[in-house]
């Protein structure tokens, strides 16, 4: 049976001792992978590395929100990624490389209002900057007919609102997954019903306040969800150290178990989704 870890980055820097072997482990045990993009050069790893193999590895292109560079808070670089922000979003260059076969995926694209300015005046011109990034990248999207993989931290009402005002008659339909899914069930229900699928990872193991992952795993249809590790980050509780593919056993093990159904089962119907969505096969 193959799994399809459809969010991880084989492509960063935190790979560069051992990629051939991380990916040599993943395919062992059935798991593909979609690596994904965050700014212009790992987009373009991705894409490279995706070429480089037959089968199992695939790529998505785009600019994540905190590696736009808009002067009104400090970028802090990730050691673990090849990290450039860029000043603006060169959309001839990124839809260049997009046109790639094995791209499957604009992304990973949306809003983060974590790290913001203080100010009222900084804020609202920080979000403004954030949402221009997000609609040229749905534009985008929409111009390749592809799916979109959404980062969205902190902003579920304002990635809703831009969501619902897409035209329902559009041709192609914008259509995607909401990455690493931390808002509310309210939340989950609203992009359900636009027809977006949920994103789980390993940051399923963690308590945060006011989150409740067991209820959003429970509830949301099992055809409606993708697995994911987000590697190297969000390591599952039951291991230690930089995260990757493999560990996506432990996201499928709980859902399964909140669920109260087999990891066969989720392992399955999670790859019929990735396919369905990414048409990875």
């Amino acid at each position: 049976m193959i799994i399809v870890d459809t969010h991880a980055h084989l492509q960063f820097r935190a790979y560069d001792k051992d990629r051939n072997e991380v990916i040599k482990r993943c395919l062992d045990k059935g798991v593909w992978t979609i690596n994904v993009g965050t700014n212009y050069e790992t987009s373009k790893a991705a894409v490279e590395l995706a070429r480089k193999c037959k089968e199992g590895i695939f790529a998505s292109v785009g600019l994540h929100p905190i590696n736009l560079d808009t002067g009104l808070v400090k970028i802090r670089v990730d050691p673990n990624e090849d990290s450039h922000p860029e000043k603006y979003f060169d959309y001839e260059k990124y839809r260049e490389l997009a046109k790639n076969p094995k791209v499957v995926a604009i992304g990973e694209v949306g809003l983060d209002y974590y790290w913001k300015p203080k100010t009222k005046g900084r804020l609202e011109e920080f979000k403004k900057m954030q949402k221009e990034l997000l609609a040229l990248q749905l534009k985008l999207a929409k111009e390749l007919d592809l799916p979109v993989i959404f980062h969205c931290r902190v902003a579920h009402s304002d990635l809703l609102e831009i969501l619902n005002s897409n035209p329902k008659s559009q041709t192609p339909k914008l259509r995607g997954v909401i990455h690493s899914f931390t808002g509310s069930w309210d939340d989950a229900q609203r992009f359900l019903a636009l027809g977006f699928y949920l994103g789980f990872n390993g940051i399923i193991f963690k308590k945060i306040e006011g989150l409740d992952f067991e209820i959003n795993i429970k509830n949301t249809p099992l055809n409606r969800m993708l697995i994911e590790t987000d590697c190297p980050y969000l390591t599952p509780s039951k291991e230690s150290g930089r995260n990757e593919p493999i560990f996506i056993k432990h996201i499928i093990q709980k859902i399964a178990d909140t669920k109260g159904v087999s990891c066969e089962e989720v392992g399955e119907i999670t790859a019929k989704n990735a396919h369905k969505l990414f048409g990875v096969q």
